[in-house]
């Protein structure tokens, strides 16, 4: 009993000392797990990569702004009957090309040809009347008030003539100029009355497209258009179809609206374009594309900058190896580069890589990438 009380004491004395022993070489093998990981993580705790730093050129570079569009003829009527009747000829077919002044339509002209014959008939009748009282004139028999009176019944009656003439004209419908037909909206023999619609005519040779501009570009635009009066280098016009393709033929700025949208801040334009394929048609969508070369602007990559509250940042690294952040205006966004305002110049370094390792104030080691082979690995350039 003497023995078993003796080792437990004995126990009991050296377990804090065994505990503590255990406990500090857990403890040293744990700082030293910690010092090993932040060695290899760095203060971040991300792993640390090679900070390439580069800067940004000058070049001249295309902005390329898009909108949304309505394409018309430049040429686009109804084309209605001005006399009522029976539609005995259709001379055309629905998607035809037709020449100015070709016969389209013809409505039966029967009555209003018996109206001509009539009228003519009339006129007729009352110049014998006025010859003959001509010559009882010159006897003393006819006043010269009864010869006035009967020269004023012949210009009513030649009036008569002219109006049924005109009225007979009128059964028959021509085009007013070249263009194409469109859907016909009544069938031979259809009774049609005065203003009926017959069909739709189109001009296709000149194409109106028609799109809204912000305000901010309208300032933008105008004041590359007042440059020169004729082709503007620094202003070209695509238009995109609903397909993808390009239109084969540029267009141009035909006309600009007078006043602005004041519920979308916008206002129209009207770009022309020439279609003598007529593969345009009216009523047809599209995007108006254009083209604005900006010369010898600031240029950046997109990878060098990063967003705070939608604006945009770069970290800009001194002589001295320390990180800046500076902030800039984007003036146009291409594919994979920004074109910016002068907030940096041409020798300055920007952090290409590795912008989620630094902040603002730090000093870092860095290597030097030249912009030409930055800028070569860039979609942008491969256009």
């Amino acid at each position: 009993m003497k023995i078993s009380a003796i080792a437990i004491v004995f126990l009991a004395l050296i377990s804090p000392s065994l505990l503590c022993g255990c406990a500090t070489k857990a403890q040293s093998h744990e700082t030293s797990q910690e010092a090993s990981h932040e060695e290899s993580h760095g203060e971040s705790g991300h792993p640390q990569h090679t900070i390439i730093v580069t800067s940004p050129v000058r070049k001249d570079v295309v902005s390329t702004q898009q909108y949304v569009s309505q394409i018309h003829s430049c040429q686009h009527i109804e084309v209605c009957a001005l006399e009522g009747g029976y539609l005995e000829e259709i001379r055309v077919s629905e998607g035809q090309a037709v020449r100015k002044g070709e016969l389209m339509f013809r409505i039966l002209p029967t009555l209003h040809q018996a109206r001509l014959d009539s009228e003519i008939a009339e006129a007729q009748r009352i110049q014998i009347e006025l010859d003959n009282a001509d010559v009882l004139r010159r006897k003393g028999i006819v006043s010269a008030q009864e010869i006035a009176i009967k020269k004023a019944e012949l210009a009513k009656a030649n009036a008569k003539v002219q109006l049924a003439r005109a009225e007979l004209a009128f059964t028959e419908i021509k085009a007013p100029f070249d263009g194409i037909v469109d859907r016909q909206m009544h069938q031979l023999g259809s009774l049609i009355e005065e203003g009926d619609v017959l069909t739709t005519f189109s001009d296709n040779s000149l194409m109106w497209v028609y799109f809204n501009i912000p305000e901010a570009r309208y300032f933008e635009y105008q004041s590359e258009l007042k440059k020169n009066n004729g082709p503007n280098d620094h202003l070209r016009i695509e238009l995109k179809l609903a397909n993808g393709e390009i239109f084969p033929r540029p267009g141009k700025i035909g006309a600009i609206e007078a006043d602005f949208n004041n519920e979308t801040g916008n206002i129209a334009f009207r770009a022309d374009f020439p279609n003598p394929n007529n593969l345009l048609r009216n009523g047809q969508t599209g995007t108006i594309l254009i083209h604005r070369t900006l010369p010898d602007t600031l240029v950046i990559p997109q990878r060098a900058t990063f967003e705070i509250l939608a604006k945009q940042y770069v970290y800009v690294v001194d002589q001295d190896n320390v990180v800046h952040q500076r902030d800039i205006h984007v003036v146009s966004e291409q594919e994979d580069i920004f074109v910016i305002e002068q907030d940096l110049e041409e020798g300055d370094r920007i952090v290409l890589e590795g912008i989620r390792q630094v902040r603002d104030g730090d000093t870092i080691e860095c290597e030097y990438r030249e912009p030409a082979e930055v800028f070569a690995s860039l979609k942008y350039h491969a256009e």
